[in-house]
């Protein structure tokens, strides 16, 4: 027994001050060709009366050198030191930089409060849908492009499940789930299969709304929109409505508002033209409301949609939706002061 005796003493007084020290008593009483796994492989030609003894001892011993190295390797990892003389315990303490909101969840958390304080409940759901709650229910026919593989991400080539490309797939399961009046907003991360450019990326963030009751019109609609655009980008801001086409609403706008970036003066953000589209809105296709369950001869509604990408580049005037996507530190440390 003198071996294993002779070795904790040695251990106990190993000194650490470095990764170095620390690799050399691995290889001393760790490694296959230590002291310690010499002494295991001694068990064998012990008297058998002694050989559970001399085990157990052998045994207490590699968990004490095992402890010792991993409480001297978590010492050195956090970088602190208790050799005499290289700390000043009575220093002030560095300040630390604290991290703040990504600008994209600032806009996102924004522009659901504003919906939230006039009476929209927000909801959520998978980000992996099935055909009917992505296309089918809102009216998309078969032979529609957002199927084709060009816009739509598709699962494991399931041809029945996709990454979602709108959140208005919240929008259906929260008909078939709910019975009006329904006044919702549906924000989250979609999915597109798009080029990256300055003005669009494969992934980004909408936040969707849907209301439906009796007697909802398009001129309420309105006054919900230009209430939000006053709220988000201020009071004189300028705002059009334009005509357009969507498989689920119907009649269907597009609302634009002066571009923030170039004061309307023209920009490759809003193309030259002085004006960028912020979200697409209309009233919800009857068939929409039949395929849920909802009786259109009722009930009406409208919906509508933004992207939260589009409105970050114009509230924080920046030119570029990748800037959003590179966590470049330097970017972001820029709204740091912003809401947290």
């Amino acid at each position: 027994m003198p071996n294993i005796e002779e070795i904790k003493e040695r251990i106990e007084k190993f000194v650490v001050e470095s990764n170095e020290h620390l690799e050399l008593f691995r290889l001393e009483y760790l490694s296959k060709k230590s002291e310690l796994q010499s002494l295991l492989g001694e068990i064998k030609n012990v008297a058998e009366e002694k050989r559970k003894d001399f085990g157990q001892q052998v045994n207490d011993l590699k968990k004490k050198a095992q402890e010792f190295y991993d409480n001297h390797k978590s010492r050195l990892e956090s970088g602190v030191t208790y050799t005499s003389g290289k700390i000043d315990v009575t220093r002030p303490a560095e300040m630390i930089s604290i991290g703040s909101m990504h600008p994209v969840s600032i806009v996102m958390n924004d522009v659901c409060d504003i919906f939230e304080r006039i009476g929209f409940e927000p909801v959520s759901g998978p980000e992996i849908e099935d055909d009917w709650h992505l296309f089918s229910a809102l009216n998309f026919p078969p032979h529609h492009p957002a199927r084709d593989m060009q816009d739509t991400f598709f699962v494991a080539m399931n041809p029945d499940l996709f990454l979602r490309t709108h959140t208005s797939s919240l929008q259906v399961r929260t008909m078939e789930n709910n019975r009006p009046p329904i006044r919702v907003i549906c924000p989250g991360r979609v999915f597109r299969n798009e080029t990256i450019t300055a003005r669009s990326h494969c992934i980004f963030h909408q936040v969707e709304g849907l209301y439906i009751s009796e007697n909802v019109s398009f001129a309420e609609m309105k006054q919900v929109l230009l209430h939000f655009v006053k709220e988000m980008f201020g009071e004189e801001t300028k705002t059009r409505l334009r005509p357009s086409f969507f498989p689920f609403t119907e009649p269907s706008a597009e609302m634009d508002i002066e571009c923030k970036i170039c004061g309307g003066k023209g920009c490759n953000v809003c193309k030259y033209s002085g004006w960028v589209e912020i979200l697409g809105c209309g009233m919800v296709d009857p068939n929409v409301l039949e395929n849920c369950n909802i009786d259109s001869k009722k009930y009406a509604g409208y919906a509508f949609g933004l992207g939260i990408e589009r409105m970050t580049m114009l509230k924080y005037r920046t030119n570029d939706i990748r800037l959003y996507f590179e966590n470049d530190i330097r970017f972001l440390k820029q709204f740091a002061g912003e809401r947290k």
